[in-house]
């Protein structure tokens, strides 16, 4: 949901661009900021009121980096730079800046949303594959019972001495409480 709609938008920069009052006595009426009014009033000037309409856009990395081009190259602030392409947040040129110089233009491809897919653990290789429990050999059977055993005794040594650390770090804090 957007803060503004476009209705009130309008309004205010009609006031501004008529001349009733100058930008900071037009902001301070309306209770908003008067950089959101020059903001608001540029793009309204270079694109009418489609400027300033809501816009949801995912740009490619070759648009983000010939806005970038044309500001260095053209000298222009990061204002100007949002009216003339019709953007809506300064905080995007501004991101794909400071991403343009970190890492270059791999750095301002558009990122999927949401989450990354986990990345399953590998199982082990040296567990037996298990097979059919009648055409197992006696061979077999005892060899993968030797495994499980080995298994099992790492897991119990692993518990032990997860749980004496934590006994440990749980004195340690009791002494540090007592003095």
């Amino acid at each position: 949901m957007t803060k503004y709609d476009e209705a009130f938008k309008l309004r205010v920069v009609r006031q501004y661009l008529r001349g009733d009052a100058g930008l900071k006595a037009v902001a301070k009426r309306h209770g908003i900021d008067h950089g959101l009014v020059s903001r608001w009033a540029a793009a309204y000037d270079k694109h009418g009121v489609a400027g300033i309409r809501k816009k949801h856009s995912v740009y490619s990395a070759e648009f983000k980096l010939s806005v970038l081009k044309c500001m260095w190259s053209e000298r222009l602030s990061i204002k100007q730079t949002c009216a003339r392409f019709d953007l809506r947040e300064p905080t995007s040129v501004s991101r794909w800046q400071r991403q343009c110089h970190e890492g270059g233009i791999h750095a301002l491809e558009p990122r999927p949303k949401g989450r990354r897919p986990s990345v399953m653990p590998p199982i082990s290789p040296s567990a037996p594959a298990p097979k059919e429990n009648d055409t197992r050999t006696r061979e077999e059977l005892l060899e993968e019972l030797e495994y499980l055993r080995a298994e099992n005794a790492y897991l119990k040594k692993l518990d032990a001495l997860l749980k004496q650390k934590e006994q440990g770090q749980h004195q340690t804090g009791q002494k540090k409480k007592h003095k």
